[in-house]
């Protein structure tokens, strides 16, 4: 882990770091400047020289780097990356609860949980960093940027432990709710037991069949609405995509999935058309005062864009 970063976070995210190589006396060094080195460990899309220019990289002691100065190893610099213009999610975020522990929210569609590739800004965890003045806010589980409803998150690091260790025990009761076809010939309540698996760069997960189970879903019609059902699911565990591929495969999928039963090409600044996957209600025990905890989302479906 890097000594703490000599640079203050900015619009809620923490610098980023590099650390150059340890010594390798069976090689002479690859690099003779640090310039060289930044221009080789980050990508061509990086105006490394412009930014060297600008001393945007600075060492432990806040010290700038220098293009010219000569390359050492095991050397930590920091720098904060350079942010696209992300398109405004303008849901509001509803703080659902709030106390010294836990801060627990609604999400709306399109907003991404955590800071992570071409959405920074427009994620949840930026956003309410700023908002609530907490800078060491962190998620304790995730929601698909496309799904909407309950987050909840830690106020600080030392109450990550206790409350996402409810998660690893499946202690967390979840339900959520789906908006999806009817089908007459369809038996509900169904439990839905198979094995799911997402490859690394693939858009869809897929179902292996023969597999040890490691998804698990209870499926229930709860009611009718505008020729659709609204379904009530509960699922006894958290794989990728676990409940919008459990709905496909019964032949209902969720009304405005990109992905089930194709990929659709949707750009990623789209919000016209938010899936219909409400993350609910959630259930627990707290881990630290042992109260019993139930938290129920403001929104209702069908979800608008």
């Amino acid at each position: 882990m890097p000594p703490r970063s000599p640079l203050p976070a900015r619009h809620g995210l923490s610098a980023a770091w590099l650390r150059t190589p340890d010594r390798d006396r069976s090689r002479t060094d690859e690099w003779l400047t640090m310039g060289a080195w930044l221009a080789d460990r980050l990508p061509e899309h990086v105006d490394v020289a412009g930014m060297l220019a600008a001393q945007r990289f600075v060492d432990q002691d806040g010290r700038p780097v220098l293009a010219d100065e000569p390359f050492r190893h095991h050397r930590f610099v920091w720098f904060h990356r350079d942010l696209r213009d992300e398109p405004e999610v303008t849901s509001p975020i509803h703080v659902v609860h709030r106390d010294e522990r836990l801060v627990v929210v609604d999400k709306p569609p399109f907003l991404s949980s955590i800071p992570r590739g071409r959405h920074v800004r427009q994620s949840v965890v930026v956003r309410l960093r700023a908002e609530l003045g907490l800078p060491d806010l962190s998620p304790l589980h995730r929601l698909d940027r496309v799904t909407s409803g309950l987050l909840m998150l830690a106020t600080e690091p030392r109450w990550r432990g206790p409350y996402q260790s409810l998660f690893e025990r499946r202690a967390v009761h979840k339900t959520y709710w789906a908006l999806a076809p009817l089908r007459e010939d369809l038996v509900l309540p169904v439990v839905v037991r198979n094995h799911i698996r997402k490859e690394r760069g693939a858009w869809q997960a897929e179902v292996v069949p023969g597999a040890p189970v490691n998804a698990e879903t209870c499926i229930e019609l709860e009611s009718e609405r505008e020729g659709h059902g609204v379904y009530r699911l509960t699922p006894a565990t958290g794989r990728t995509h676990q409940l919008r591929l459990h709905l496909h495969g019964l032949g209902i999928p969720i009304v405005d999935d990109p992905l089930y039963p194709v990929v659709r090409d949707v750009d990623v600044d789209d919000f016209s058309r938010p899936l219909q996957l409400l993350a609910g209600r959630i259930a627990f025990a707290d881990p630290v005062d042992g109260s019993a905890r139930e938290f129920r989302s403001v929104r209702r479906l069908p979800l608008s864009s």
